[in-house]
């Protein structure tokens, strides 16, 4: 070659990308320089002579390495850009209609239904219709009514009074008196009870509450967002959920898609997770490998974009796409340590979705109370430092 040799070439190519995969063919008379560059990252290297399909086998494969580097870094590119477009992740049409109409109704005082499947992000458009509304002033309320008993449904929603029944000791405000001049946010409520149903209908109707045990009605000013992981109309047809509360609820629905509708968002998402996880779990963000994007193509997750957070964090933890842990080169992990780490991923999750929110983290890990404090007590979760979204 003439003006340089084919070691001063790929120098010069990695100090302009070192990404580049190149191929070094030398003689046997230079295949411990050639070795020498290989272990300072070239691709590959093929000694002289070569049958062609090897060369023609090697160059697809580098060729295959190439376009997934190249298409990791436009992904990257664009969750910057998606990062700007707000809360709500997705290029999809689906995700920018839905976008539109949250900015368009924020404002409008009016109580809003969210359907989806569960995972798909309904809790944060509640907080979106929040934010941008007038209300946004004073704090959301939110109450997750799957995640209590039918009995203290009632209680919570809408307080008590001193003695109005065994154990009440002391007056409690309720949920609905504490979003008053701000937003009340009903998270699954397909599983409130049918007697609460009837009761929250009257308060929706009257814009007044009369906590329990109580006889004086309390006028208040509130915006109900209500969430449901079913489809609450067809619950109400068939006599499973209050119809005329259904109706009073839907002044707007909002239908968020599950993922397996917008899966063109799938890798922008999941880069933007890749790059919180390894933030919040201060690691270097990995390498991604074929059987990842596999995975991103072909799963239907139907844990939606909550599963897909979930995939994040295993595989910054390590965790290949097939769950399998990946230790440093000399190191050796064993099941139950890998089964730790998974455990500990899981749990460290759900618990900055729910921001800190251990019931909300209990229900949706669906675990007994007492089997996930041994795990956090095991595992040396700290919960402290996911209180109030805290990283």
């Amino acid at each position: 070659m003439p003006g340089m040799d084919g070691l001063e070439l790929f120098r010069r190519l990695s100090e302009r990308d070192p990404d580049l995969p190149v191929i070094l063919i030398s003689g046997h008379s230079d295949i411990a320089t050639a070795v020498a560059a290989v272990q300072r990252g070239a691709y590959d290297f093929l000694a002289k002579p070569f049958q062609p399909d090897r060369l023609i086998a090697t160059a697809k494969r580098a060729l295959e390495k190439r376009q997934l580097v190249l298409e990791n870094r436009h992904l990257r590119a664009q969750a910057g850009a998606l990062l700007e477009a707000g809360p709500l992740l997705g290029n999809s049409p689906a995700i920018d209609q839905l976008r539109r109409t949250i900015k368009q109704i924020a404002r409008l005082d009016v109580d809003v239904l969210i359907e989806g499947e569960t995972g798909t992000g309904k809790s944060l458009i509640a907080s979106m219709l929040h934010d941008l509304s007038e209300r946004r002033a004073r704090a959301m309320v939110t109450l997750d009514c799957g995640a209590l008993p039918d009995v203290l449904v009632e209680s919570e929603l809408f307080g008590h009074v001193s003695g109005a029944f065994a154990g009440a000791h002391h007056l409690r405000t309720g949920r609905i008196e504490q979003a008053n001049r701000s937003t009340l946010f009903l998270d699954e409520i397909e599983t409130m009870p049918a007697t609460v149903q009837q009761k929250l209908q009257r308060a929706l109707e009257t814009r007044q509450i009369t906590p329990m045990g109580g006889d004086v009605p309390r006028a208040l000013d509130f915006r109900t967002v209500t969430a449901s992981k079913v489809d609450l109309a067809a619950l109400a047809q068939q006599g499973q959920f209050s119809a005329s509360l259904f109706y009073r609820l839907n002044g707007i629905t909002l239908h968020v898609p599950p993922l397996r509708e917008r899966r063109g968002d799938i890798p922008m998402l999941f880069m933007v997770f890749i790059g919180r996880a390894a933030e919040r779990l201060k690691r270097a963000e990995p390498a991604l490998t074929p059987a990842i994007w596999r995975r991103l193509k072909d799963h239907d997750w139907p844990g939606n974009v909550r599963e897909l957070q979930q995939f994040a964090e295993t595989v910054v933890l390590g965790l290949d796409a097939g769950g399998q842990q990946n230790p440093p080169i000399g190191a050796a992990i064993d099941l139950k340590s890998q089964m730790a780490l998974y455990e500990a991923a899981l749990i460290e999750n759900a618990l900055t979705i729910a921001q800190g929110d251990v019931r909300c983290a209990i229900a949706a890990l669906d675990l007994p109370r007492k089997t996930f404090y041994d795990k956090v007590k095991r595992l040396g979760i700290d919960l402290a430092r996911f209180k109030n979204g805290a990283r």
